[in-house]
């Protein structure tokens, strides 16, 4: 069998595809990707379908050994990954946002991610592992999808869909994706008459710290107290991606990836779709703003995205192999344009 061995594990690895949809009814939450983009990025670069599972990498990456004739993998995020051909050789370093071709017996280490909680690594042709409810996202709660519904963990194997890679060229993005910046733009609602007018200013005027309670479940912040018009409880309903919750206490709780399915506390207002990558690479300690936006806002926003998304597939570019110069592209390229001559001297 051919297969990615861990021989370290990282702090929180997990294999996820674009969530488990349609059985939020029977108390199955979606699970999948923080940040879809990453996901959908890493795919496009090696040619797979854009919800193929990958591993989704949690502050700090995997030492991954190839057990396979060959694999293509493809990373994205901020990372600085470097390569490991033998007990003796130093480690070679890698560029992120790009392919690479790996060899049996390599090692990929993928370690640190610099300014983010999350990035994303795809293998073309993807992992050979059975889906649960139609998905390969791990949903570690409870204990199911990905392997074995749990993170990675040292001596875990990684089955490959393919034994070897398919001949072709590296690709890389032309330039990292912009996932924006300023504030997080939401949407009011369902349960915004629930606080008072002076609690919805103090929720769309205040600067809100990333806690320590962060992880793919939600995000709680910290920051002013948000007054409830209502109390803090109503009867439980259905949670969407993004849903912002306040509990007694007042303050938001952000709800992801790994949400419940339903909950008692009323919503303020929910994250627009267009920023909830965003949502998914936040450090605790980092500060953001909510910006309220029109449904119709909200919707625009993430078609403008998709525009995007779609233009940075288009511009991939061909990339060198790592280390080194690719003299067969290098012959193929034109490096002189015209003739300078220059009259001999008397």
């Amino acid at each position: 069998m051919s297969a990615l061995k861990v021989v370290r594990a990282g702090l929180f690895d997990t294999l996820q595809d674009l969530g488990r949809t349609g059985f939020m009814a029977l108390g199955m939450p979606t699970a999948g990707a923080m940040d879809r983009i990453g996901l959908r990025l890493a795919n496009a670069l090696l040619g797979n379908p854009p919800g193929m599972a990958g591993l989704e990498i949690g502050v700090m990456g995997p030492d991954l050994l190839v057990d396979a004739d060959s694999v293509r993998v493809a990373l994205v995020g901020p990372l600085s990954p470097t390569l490991i051909e033998g007990p003796e050789a130093p480690p070679k370093p890698l560029e992120s946002d790009r392919t690479h071709l790996l060899t049996r017996g390599q090692i990929l280490r993928v370690g640190m991610i610099e300014g983010s909680s999350t990035a994303y690594l795809a293998v073309a042709g993807g992992f050979a592992l059975p889906p649960f409810m139609g998905s390969l996202s791990t949903y570690a709660r409870a204990g199911v999808g990905g392997l074995e519904g749990r993170k990675l963990g040292q001596g875990d194997a990684l089955p490959l869909a393919r034994a070897q890679a398919t001949p072709g060229d590296e690709r890389k993005l032309a330039a990292p994706f912009d996932y924006g910046s300023g504030p997080i733009r939401v949407v009011w609602g369902p349960q915004e008459e629930y606080f008072t007018a002076d609690g919805r200013r103090t929720f769309a005027d205040s600067d809100y710290r990333v806690s320590k309670e962060a992880d793919r479940m939600g995000i709680r912040f910290e920051g002013p107290v948000i007054a409830h018009a209502k109390g803090a409880d109503i009867i439980s309903d259905g949670i969407g991606p993004g849903a912002i919750q306040v509990p007694g206490a007042g303050l938001p709780i952000v709800l992801l990836a790994d949400r419940q399915t339903v909950g008692g506390y009323p919503k303020i207002a929910t994250v627009a779709s267009v920023d909830l990558p965003r949502l998914g690479r936040l450090l605790p300690g980092q500060t953001v703003r909510f910006q309220p936006v029109s449904v119709e806002e909200a919707e625009k926003l993430r078609r403008d995205q998709e525009a995007r998304i779609a233009r940075t597939i288009a511009d991939f570019k061909v990339a060198r192999p790592a280390g080194g110069i690719d003299l067969a592209r290098l012959y193929e390229e034109n490096l002189i344009d015209g003739v300078v001559y220059q009259k001999p001297l008397d």
